[in-house]
């Protein structure tokens, strides 16, 4: 396995450790040209040397943006009461509802992980930044 296919905690670890494990079988008096600021520049070299993680970019969802993908949700989330007709299930309320769950629950379905078809479907037309527009809407509007 190479440092580069480890997360970079970890590879700096391995690093640390191996450079420990030198220094402890290293004779007790360094060499004449050896001193901490090389040894330290070494480690410090070799740990940048790590290439950087990707990072996922965070997305901020634009309430406005959202407002206007919600039209299919109020549908079945919308009214008062709502129950399914076959299966026969409540439809939960989703304004007002936390902006994660929402996230989570909305890529939930895309990938097919939480199972309705109807939800499922939805869901894989959305992409991240749909999920997260809708989710900054629905969790800034009032409960009904």
């Amino acid at each position: 396995m190479s440092l580069a296919t480890l997360p970079r905690s970890a590879a700096l670890l391995l690093i640390l450790a191996a450079g420990s494990a030198h220094a402890q079988t290293a004779p007790a008096s360094p060499a004449p040209d050896a001193t901490p600021a090389t040894t330290v520049e070494a480690v410090t070299t070799t740990a940048t040397a790590v290439p950087p993680l990707p990072v996922a970019p965070v997305l901020v969802g634009n309430a406005e943006e959202g407002r206007l993908r919600v039209y299919t949700c109020t549908g079945c989330h919308g009214i008062a009461g709502y129950r399914n007709v076959y299966p026969t299930y409540h439809v939960p309320k989703i304004h007002g509802q936390n902006a994660q769950y929402l996230v989570t629950a909305l890529t939930s379905y895309r990938a097919g992980q939480r199972k309705h078809p109807t939800m499922q479907a939805q869901g894989e037309a959305l992409s991240d930044q749909d999920i997260a527009d809708i989710a900054a809407y629905l969790s800034s509007a009032a409960k009904h």
